[in-house]
């Protein structure tokens, strides 16, 4: 294993702990928690810094990790539905910040396209779990609550935030994605 290959992993698992104690800091009160969507900051930046395979699999085993250990998200659907939309954000970002030219304005673009992504995926699979497995309606009104009216304080945060870290790493020349 090179240098490059290890840094990488040792990018992820910080990613990785980062998703699992983050939402410790914020989400002592659950609305603010689920509002600000701590667990995406972490997922979001390692696909930019390590590349979209690292962003996949930290995405998808973040929220499933947290249920089993935390409790937090539920298993069924929170979890299993957000591992899908994580694994998405973390797998788009990368691949999107890698083909992109490296000028800032395309950090907005990646990030912005990685969300939206990633709010779809979550949509079709909270309402593939919804129908297959609960047997319960999961309507159009529940998905634009859930993935975009709810999330705006989170959307902003993230908006705000994730590029400014992005560019700071890039400077430090810390952004393994290339």
């Amino acid at each position: 294993m090179t240098n490059k290959s290890t840094l990488k992993l040792v990018y992820a698992a910080i990613c990785l702990a980062l998703a699992l104690v983050l939402p410790f800091f914020i989400g002592q009160v659950p609305q603010i928690g689920q509002a600000l969507s701590p667990m995406h900051i972490p997922v979001l930046l390692c696909g930019f810094l390590v590349g979209w395979p690292y962003g996949l699999i930290v995405g998808f085993i973040a929220p499933l990790l947290r249920s089993v250990m935390f409790g937090m998200p539920p298993m069924m659907p929170g979890a299993i539905s957000m591992a899908f939309e994580l694994a998405t954000y973390g797998c788009v970002a990368g691949i999107l910040y890698h083909i992109f030219p490296k000028k800032n304005a395309y950090i907005y673009v990646t990030l912005i396209i990685a969300m939206l992504c990633g709010r779809v995926v979550w949509g079709i699979v909270r309402f593939l779990l919804a129908k297959l497995v609960l047997h319960v309606e999961f309507p159009f009104a529940a998905w634009i609550a859930g993935a975009f009216t709810g999330a705006v304080p989170g959307i902003i945060l993230h908006i705000v935030l994730i590029p400014v870290l992005v560019m700071a790493l890039k400077k430090a020349k810390l952004v393994l994605n290339d």
